[in-house]
């Protein structure tokens, strides 16, 4: 027990110069502490491997610091599950995910790419001039897997009202009841400026802002995710104009397969969350 508690220290807090610990390490530590007389990196492995405790992993992750947190993120939870302000969403009512996709560069590789072979993986070279880089703007219709884009040299207001153009001059959106646009808290639609620039574009547009530092909650990234994956990864376009072909037509190819994202998480599971990060922040003050 005093070996796995050990394991779940930070180095600092041990004085040890290090971002992370071995097996090995932890086994020279509890030695030194004289927890046992000798001790091997097999056997702690052994004692960790029982709880799962795995002290040289790590992930970054942002503490929530909205005040509104909890708020914010029920509301865009309450529209993925169908319901805005404990009313459910009616036919006439829309969801769309938006965000932008900033510095997509296109590189131009010295030597040009080569296929996989039998036995031999495809190889893209290392080496690669820049040829610029755009911003992709999008929307992503949560409940009807509808796909809107535009790309263009930066992202800024300007921009994100021609994406709101683009999707706000057709039906369904054109004659429908609401239109809710869930986004960050990007300069593009940033607070209740925004909020109200929207509505006087189009009155029927109702923008819904994330809490700071959770994109996870919108929908769109897990598009960008597939994006990024399937187009941009490697990265090899001749120059932008080309980037940007490519870009349209993954969205046209993937929109044609798409369904919506099946989000399971709600309210509920946000609740559990908030309430394990509310003892965690009394602990560390205590």
């Amino acid at each position: 027990m005093e070996v796995k508690a050990l394991a779940c220290q930070l180095p600092k807090d041990l004085g040890l110069p290090l971002s992370h610990l071995t097996y090995q390490e932890i086994a020279q530590t509890a030695v030194q502490r004289g927890l046992a007389a000798t001790l091997s990196g097999a056997t702690v492995w052994r004692w960790l491997s029982a709880d799962a405790i795995r002290p040289w992993r790590y992930r970054s992750w942002i503490w929530p610091r909205d005040p509104q947190f909890a708020q914010k993120a029920g509301r865009v939870l309450d529209l993925y599950q169908g319901t805005w302000e404990n009313q459910p969403l009616g036919p006439q009512d829309y969801v769309l995910s938006t965000d932008e996709k900033t510095s997509i560069q296109a590189r131009r590789r010295l030597v040009p790419t080569r296929p996989p072979r039998a036995g031999q993986p495809g190889r893209v070279e290392h080496e690669y001039e820049r040829q610029g880089a755009l911003a992709y703007v999008a929307a992503w219709d949560v409940r009807r897997a509808k796909l809107f884009g535009r790309c263009g040299p930066t992202t800024g207001i300007d921009p994100f009202h021609g994406l709101v153009d683009l999707v706000m001059t057709q039906e369904p959106y054109r004659s429908a009841r609401r239109v809710f646009w869930v986004a960050d808290n990007g300069s593009s639609h940033r607070g209740q400026a925004a909020i109200d620039r929207l509505r006087s574009w189009y009155p029927n547009a109702v923008l819904v802002h994330t809490p700071v530092h959770a994109s996870w909650l919108n929908q769109i990234e897990i598009y960008f995710s597939i994006l990024q994956r399937k187009l941009l990864t490697p990265n090899d376009f001749p120059n932008l104009p080309e980037l940007q072909a490519q870009i349209l037509a993954f969205q046209a190819r993937y929109e044609a397969i798409a369904k919506p994202f099946e989000w399971k998480f709600t309210r509920a599971d946000l609740h559990r969350v908030m309430a394990k990060l509310s003892e965690q922040d009394r602990a560390n003050a205590a």
